[in-house]
């Protein structure tokens, strides 16, 4: 299983990013994914799941109405659309094969929101 993080950066609050994973080694379209994200000294949070087929997803709280997940199963890429962004939102993203984050990508991708 390889899981590869890309798109974090530095934003000023109110800003957009889009994360995008690419994912190999296993049948990526048989599988729900996930986005989970660590903030500094903190443990890993799930933040976004979604279905095999990309009709069905969900987020915590604190991101509903700001964040989209979306797949593309032909290319074997998850996408987490961020918008409106906090500086709460700060922390390593990282797309994941389960909703605890234990099969994650090694390297993550950070995501930065300070004025």
């Amino acid at each position: 299983v390889q899981l590869v993080e890309s798109g974090g950066g530095l934003v000023q609050p109110g800003g957009s990013l889009r994360l995008s994973c690419a994912a190999s080694g296993f049948a990526f379209s048989t599988y729900w994914m996930y986005w989970v994200r660590q903030a500094p000294g903190k443990g890993l949070e799930w933040v976004s799941s979604i279905n095999t087929g990309g009709t069905k997803s969900y987020y915590t709280d604190s991101v509903k109405g700001r964040f989209t997940i979306s797949r593309d199963n032909a290319k074997n890429t998850l996408y987490l659309q961020m918008n409106s962004l906090k500086p709460e939102d700060t922390a390593h993203y990282y797309c994941a094969r389960d909703s605890a984050g234990q099969i994650r990508g090694l390297q993550g991708t950070q995501v930065t929101v300070s004025s």
